[in-house]
């Protein structure tokens, strides 16, 4: 794991977009396509930002999450309303979207076709990743239901969870995707994720800290 701090918050997401956007760019020099991966949530929110704007031939990216509430598009609870409003507008409108969402009752409905799309855009190109309090990254939650199938080696490339304070189910990029990534940032902020990373770097049991399947691989980005 490499561990990137900075000064504050401003200078950390306009840095780690110029990272993102310098790694596809390196990559597409010598590939057809890319596929960037990101989470949902507040964090990333201001990396779109400025990623967006990037001058890279976002017509040869592939952009997914790599989790997702099981509700429609339009939903405030809807990680891929954050991504079409401030990932794929500007430059990066002309970037391929590959939704983990489809409407029906259930994921379990749609995993099957889901699965095949997102096996076709892999391996994940530049991975950006979150992490929680309590150690979950994307929608593999400590001790949770479906966890010990998600972070298996032979794990489907994506996965429904749910969780018991949640409303809705979930889907997930396993752990192995999530691993297989050829270059992967997590992003922080704050006391309370700081010190959340140091007791994962202690932990042994990924059931108890999801993250540290990702941390080996990952360079770690915090600001206070």
């Amino acid at each position: 794991m490499n561990f990137v701090e900075y000064a504050d918050r401003e200078m950390m997401m306009m840095d780690l977009a110029n990272k993102l956007a310098g790694e596809l760019n390196s990559h597409l020099m010598h590939d057809d396509t890319a596929t960037l991966a990101v989470p949902g949530g507040t964090t990333p929110g201001p990396v779109f930002d400025d990623l967006c704007a990037a001058r890279l031939d976002w017509g040869r990216v592939k952009v997914m999450l790599t989790d997702e509430r099981w509700v429609p598009g339009d939903s405030d609870r809807s990680n891929t309303k954050l991504i079409r409003e401030r990932l794929l507008v500007s430059r990066a409108s002309s970037a391929s979207y590959i939704p983990l969402y489809v409407d029906a009752p259930e994921p379990e409905d749609k995993l099957e076709a889901l699965r095949e799309r997102v096996e076709a855009a892999l391996p994940i190109t530049v991975l950006l990743l979150g992490m929680g309090d309590d150690m979950h990254t994307a929608s593999l939650f400590p001790h949770g239901d479906g966890l010990a199938e998600a972070l298996a080696p032979d794990a489907p490339v994506l996965l429904s969870v749910r969780t018991p304070d949640q409303p809705e189910a979930r889907v997930t990029l396993s752990a192995r995707v999530l691993k297989d990534a050829m270059s992967t940032h997590i992003v922080i902020t704050g006391a309370k994720k700081r010190e959340a990373l140091e007791r994962a770097r202690k932990e042994r049991d990924p059931m108890a800290a999801p993250v540290i399947s990702i941390l080996p691989e990952a360079t770690v980005h915090w600001a206070e």
